[in-house]
This record gives structure tokens, sequence and C-alpha cells, in this order.
């Protein structure tokens, strides 16, 4: 952050997920200007991937946007001191009824840097499994509607390039799942990597 100093910041709303904040901020020429901006709990993703390369897709309604949109099962970081593969693997139960035998870090995104600090982590599951039915978790409220779809991955892909799918987490997921396997999983990296800073 080289040149630039916070001199001031203003809490403007809290919540569980986010807090909307306006920092005064002096530029590296030395002019000031105030910046507004989300601080944000953090999320993990998961990239699905079957033994007949299909992806794992849900199908969610969103009401910012006021429509479903394809998305991974994905989560907030919001359990104290749970691991973010075991975050990822809770959502993939959760959101999409399975289980994975195989957990590698695919990449980690910043999906709106110009107002929020969020950052996910994706992972790519593998080994798939079903969790049984009277271990699965009660959906609520719009993941109660929400549908999970196995898409062919050059499918995905297509979906991804063609405006289809929008969420940039799915995106960024399914791009990097793509160039992974291309690459044979040689950009894969340890899920207990720590984040970014």
């Amino acid at each position: 952050m080289t040149g630039y100093e916070v001199l001031n910041s203003t809490e403007r709303l809290s919540n569980r997920v986010f807090t909307i904040v306006t920092d005064e901020l002096k530029m590296p020429d030395g002019s000031v200007a105030e910046r507004d901006y989300m601080r944000h709990v953090g999320a993990v993703g998961v990239v699905a991937l079957d033994a007949d390369d299909n992806v794992v897709l849900v199908r969610q309604y969103r009401h910012a946007l006021r429509r479903e949109i394809w998305e991974l099962p994905a989560g907030l970081i919001d359990v104290p001191g749970e691991k973010l593969a075991e975050a990822a693997a809770r959502e993939l139960a959760e959101e999409a009824d399975l289980r994975a035998g195989r957990y590698d870090l695919l990449i980690d995104a910043n999906p709106s840097p110009g107002c929020s600090d969020e950052i996910i982590r994706l992972f790519l599951a593998r080994d798939l499994s079903e969790v049984p039915v009277g271990e699965r978790h009660e959906r609520t409220h719009e993941e109660a509607g929400m549908t999970v779809t196995r898409v062919p991955l050059d499918r995905a892909v297509t979906m991804a390039l063609s405006g289809e799918i929008t969420n940039a987490a799915c995106l960024v997921g399914i791009l990097a799942l793509a160039q992974a396997k291309a690459r044979n999983w040689e950009t894969l990296r340890q899920v207990d990597e720590p984040l970014p800073k």
C-alpha cells in the first residue's frame, strides 16, 4: 500500500456478513479522498468434479439480481475455528448433498475489489459420494428452492463463456478447473495454504 495512508475510518453499517466503511484516504500525490467499501467475512466455494467429468452446479435465487443464477456450492467463512477446507466440505454437503474423498486448493479470487475486500477460496473436490438421506441438511429460505445439476465440464466452460453463467466465483472456478485439468493438475495447491494478505 505504498503511498496510500488511511487518515480516518468510519463504520456506517455492520451485520454478521459485512461492514460498510468510509475511509478518508491520503493519495501518493498528497490529495485526500473518501472511499466507501465493504469489509466482508470471506467465503469458500467448491468446484466438485465427478468421475465422468461433470461439474456440480447449483441454481439459486439471488434477490439483488431478482432472478436465479448458476453458482457453485459455496458459503461464508462464518464458523469460528473452522478450517477453510472444512467449511468447503460443509457447504458441499449442505448445498449439494455430496461428500468428497479428496480436496485440493484450486484458486483464490477477489470478486469485487473496487468496493469490497471479500475473498473467496475455491477448492476442487473429487471422489464424490452422496450424503445419506437421513443425514442431509434441511435447506430453508432461498436454498429451499435450490436445484443441483451435474454439467459436463466442456458444457460448463461454454456456459461460462457464453454469458449463461454470470456468478464471478462460478466463472473463475470453472475456467480454473478447465486449465488445471489441461495442465495435468500441476496448478493445484495445498488446501491449508494461507489466504493472500
